[in-house]
């Protein structure tokens, strides 16, 4: 007959949710673990441990701390002391113990690294410093964004896995005696970057337990509330239903063992801010919410699991969309097992876990229950997968992506729920829910991210931005024409995809933005009659200190310099005649402030076309153009029947003051009578109703009549439509229309970035 199981890791007895301590919740003096204590628990799992290893830490340790006191009234040594514990419930190796107990010595008492590297060797002392250096961050946290803690943090747990466990252990014994912080201020701030950090982080690296203890202590102080509530109604369903936990659990394993199937099962309530979370994303109250308790059936091989699955299948019924097989398909952080949900006994909706005793160490280890982190030995299988995630992490900080964005992608990266799916030779590629075609893209390759050009699931076309299923095949087609659309940042929720795509953007903006500074100062430069000439940019930036002429047109395209700056620069003398040019509205005023589009990513080039000469008030669309940025047309646009492509239009709108961000050009043609003074009087209704003529062109002429075609400045399209009005009133003009086609010679487009 085979052995009983008894998994390790897990609890002796049912565990219920509330029983866990609320942080606040003060519990007074402890008594200290002695030395004897401590290495009892390491050569319980590790008989070859070095006892006098552990022995000297514990000593130096307290005698570090001597007679410093947390805010509890324990000893500080307490503390420390803690961690230490916390990761023998891990089973971690004897240098992270070692390190748990040291790990404030460096940064609270008289000891330096140097002590510690002398007493304990280079490997114990880097880790200590490793951990010493994430604590001074917290010291500073209100002066320094999170996000770049966030980014140190990464670096230094990629250099030692062990810096991490020890550093969440930290956190989880400072969590549990938050309570003893007065300030409610700090523990609130505390209790937030738990839950915005390490408690994802935490379930990133498969150790589950800790992210839900850790989310649950930080609910407690983040909303008391909410979470008293929850523990109450778990009150009364026990006062009703009695240990109601315990009979499931008994029938389950008995039905079990009538199909001679040895297993281990035990049940538990959810957590409380786990039943939060679910009623907040399903809309649900609690007398709604029927799956609130969770049992595990730990069985000895593979073969057993599915043996199982199909026991529970055939003797209750399975609710549909709730099994999920993590055996075949692991998580990304190594997780594997069965999950199913039926209508069990005493008709009671339960959710049961499936696996061995191998999975369940990993599902409650996480990456601790690997034996490579402690030999910096490359991951395979599994293992290489839950690492995977970190590889990412630091590939986006060794690029050099801002913190808040790295910030941004690992929140995404760390929260997400997973769908699988498979290229079309049969790789397995794992993405959150939710993610898309191009998500799929950039996971395969960043080269093939950027060329995708449309996609078919499951054999059959699809747009980029169609969410995709778990068991999609996915097949790609890309084109080397092809390159990111702004629109894609719009739909992507894969922090890969997206930190790529604003990758490239910047680069391509940047040669969008040079194009059109250069564009732009050509023109500010011929207005006046100077040439424009390398040699004198360069001398521009270096009065601006930029490194080459190049940033300079950059900075122009974008808007930070103006055209009339660097052609001072370059031609003080026409400084004070340019002043003056711009308080009379004449060209150079022209752009001096940026028109608001909206639908457009910030920062990147655009125009208006100088086809159609939108103004403020028109329908607009913009048109993308390789090299060119953003061209804004109107929806009448001839222009826009040309494009061979829709997925090129961009859908924008002027933005609310657009009509106050400076002039605008609007084209007429006009028709007046060949008679002294129709000049003269088109020129007057045009002042008078307050344009300003920037360009007239005469386009034909006979005894009779002649015509030219007029660039006026105005507002926003009502006021040209006014001076429209006004002119064919008046006796001396025969007739009046707007223009919307190009005409070289009489062309001048705004240009600009967008604000």
């Amino acid at each position: 007959m085979r052995a009983p199981l008894v998994p390790s890791a897990v609890p002796a007895k049912t565990a219920d949710a509330p029983s866990v301590p609320v942080a606040g919740t003060p519990r007074g003096r402890r008594r200290l673990m002695r030395q004897t204590d401590l290495v009892e628990r390491v050569t319980a799992y590790d008989p070859g441990a070095d006892e006098a290893l552990l022995n000297k830490a514990y000593v130096y340790a307290m005698t570090a701390h001597g007679k410093q006191f947390r805010a509890s009234g324990d000893p500080y040594f307490a503390h420390p002391l803690e961690v230490a514990a916390i990761l023998t419930e891990l089973k971690l190796d004897v240098p992270t113990i070692v390190t748990a107990l040291l790990h404030d010595t460096i940064e609270d008492t008289l000891v330096t690294y140097d002590d510690v590297k002398k007493n304990f060797g280079d490997e114990i002392a880097g880790l200590v410093d490793g951990v010493t250096k994430l604590s001074q961050l917290e010291l500073f946290s209100e002066r320094t964004k999170q996000a770049e803690n966030f980014r140190k943090l990464m670096l230094a747990i990629t250099s030692d896995i062990r810096v991490l466990l020890v550093k969440l252990a930290d956190r989880l014994h400072n969590m549990r005696t938050l309570g003893f912080i007065d300030k409610e201020e700090k523990r609130r701030r505390i209790a937030q970057e738990t839950v915005d950090i390490y408690a994802p982080l935490a379930g990133r690296i498969g150790m589950q337990n800790m992210r839900e203890e850790l989310e649950d202590l930080a609910f407690a102080e983040l909303d008391p509330h909410a979470r008293n509530s929850i523990v109450t109604h778990f009150a009364r369903l026990d006062m009703v239903g009695g240990d109601r936990v315990g009979r499931i659990a008994d029938q389950l394993k008995r039905k079990l063992a009538e199909h001679d199937l040895d297993a281990w099962v035990y049940g538990r309530g959810k957590r409380p801010f786990s039943i939060w979370r679910k009623l907040q994303t399903k809309k649900l109250n609690f007398e709604q919410l029927s799956d609130i308790f969770g049992f595990r059936i730990i069985v000895r091989d593979i073969d057993d699991c599915y043996r199982a699955l199909g026991i529970i299948h055939t003797s209750w019924q399975m609710v549909p969309e709730r099994f999920k097989d993590f055996i075949s398909t692991p998580k990304t952080n190594g997780y594997r097992s069965i999950h199913t949900t039926v209508m069990g006994p005493e008709k009671q909706r339960v959710e049961i876990q499936i696996r061995t005793q191998e999975m369940h160490d990993v599902a409650e280890r996480g990456v601790a229950a690997h034996w490579r982190y402690r030999e910096h030995v490359p991951a395979q299988g599994d293992e290489g997968v839950a690492y995977g995630w970190l590889r990412d992490m630091v590939d986006l900080l060794e690029r050099g992506d801002s913190a808040e964005e790295v910030l941004e992608n690992s929140r995404l990266n760390m929260y997400a729920d997973q769908v699988f799916c498979f290229t079309p030779k049969g790789s397995l590629i794992s993405l959150p829910r939710g993610a898309t075609p191009i998500d799929f893209a950039y996971a395969v390759h960043t080269d093939l991210g950027h060329t995708a050009v449309g996609a078919k699931v499951n054999g059959g076309h699809v747009p980029l931005h169609t969410p995709l299923r778990n068991g999609d095949q996915v097949e790609i087609i890309s084109t080397k024409e092809q390159a990111p659309s702004p629109l894609w940042e719009q739909f992507v929720v894969t922090g890969r995809a997206r930190a790529e795509i604003r990758r490239y953007l910047r680069h391509a903006q940047r040669g969008e933005h040079v194009k059109l500074g250069q564009k732009i100062l050509e023109k500010t430069f011929a207005e006046q009659g100077a040439e424009l000439s390398e040699k004198a940019i360069g001398e521009v930036a270096k009065k601006l200190r930029l490194s080459k002429a190049e940033d300079v047109y950059a900075d122009v395209g974008r808007g930070v310099l103006r055209g009339h700056e660097v052609l001072a620069a370059v031609f003080p003398e026409l400084k004070r005649a340019d002043k003056s040019r711009i308080k009379q509205g004449g060209p150079a005023n022209i752009a001096a402030k940026p028109i608001s589009i909206r639908g457009l990513t910030e920062g990147i080039a655009y125009n208006l076309a100088p086809c159609c000469h939108p103004l403020p008030g028109d329908r607009i669309v913009g048109l993308m153009a390789p090299g060119e940025g953003v061209t804004v047309h109107t929806i009448d646009c001839a222009e826009l029947d040309k494009a061979q492509n829709m997925d090129d239009w961009l859908d924008v709108s002027w933005g609310q003051n657009a009509a106050d961000s400076g002039p605008s050009v609007g084209r007429v043609s006009v028709r007046v009578k060949n008679e002294p003074g129709s000049l003269a009087a088109v020129m007057t209704v045009i002042a008078a109703n307050g344009g300003n003529i920037f360009n007239m062109k005469v386009t034909a002429r006979n005894p009779l009549f002649f015509e030219f075609m007029m660039d006026i400045e105005v507002r926003d399209v009502a006021h040209l439509q006014n001076i429209v009005g006004a002119l064919r009133v008046n006796n001396a003009v025969e007739s009046v229309d707007r223009v919307r086609e190009a005409d070289a010679s009489a062309s001048s487009s705004h240009e600009g970035p967008i604000r």
